[in-house]
């Protein structure tokens, strides 16, 4: 039997930020599909405690507009909604779509750039009111600019208020 991942001793605290990083392979996807229940740990104990929001590293998104992609089952919340369009450098996409955020982007996106259908992924789980949030490689379809704006006001700034504002949340295993 060869394991997968082995040898984690983590305990994210409560209001924190934790970056998992390696190379290509290392198992950073995986550690992520444990936590969310999708994968059997072999050998060891693992606790999730709260809400969890996650934004896959393949963008999935579906025939509707970009609007219905980004709330999905949430309710409409103006301001909500607003604000993570700012955070996730949606708003000059939208100015420029012909219907807005009405627009329909068709099944998995296609009328969609690379880097839109990211973010659009991202706003999804960002827009869900969640306790812990797990961001797949969230900048790897963006270019450095939009990265560096999407981690300072939406990791750094949005979740962090989000996360004062949660009851307590953390991972043990």
């Amino acid at each position: 039997k060869f394991p997968g991942i082995s040898g984690i001793d983590l305990t994210v605290e409560p209001s924190s930020l934790c970056a998992v990083v390696g190379p290509v392979g290392a198992g950073k996807s995986t550690l992520l599909q444990v936590i969310l229940g999708e994968l059997e740990l072999d050998d060891g104990l693992m606790t999730v405690t709260g809400k969890i929001s996650y934004a896959s590293q393949e963008p999935w998104l579906f025939e509707g507009s970009v609007r219905r992609n980004i709330l999905f089952v949430e309710e409409y919340d103006e301001s909500r909604y607003k604000a993570v369009i700012r955070v996730c450098a949606l708003e000059k996409d939208l100015a420029m779509l012909p219907y807005g955020d009405a627009t329909i982007v068709g099944e998995r996106g296609i009328s969609l750039s690379g880097g839109q259908r990211a973010r659009v992924n991202l706003a999804r789980a960002i827009y869900k009111k969640a306790d812990i949030y797990l961001l797949d490689d969230p900048l790897s379809a963006v270019d450095t600019h939009v990265g560096k704006h999407i981690f300072d006001k939406c990791i750094k700034e949005f979740l962090k208020v989000n996360y004062l504002k949660s009851p307590c949340a953390n991972l043990t295993f």
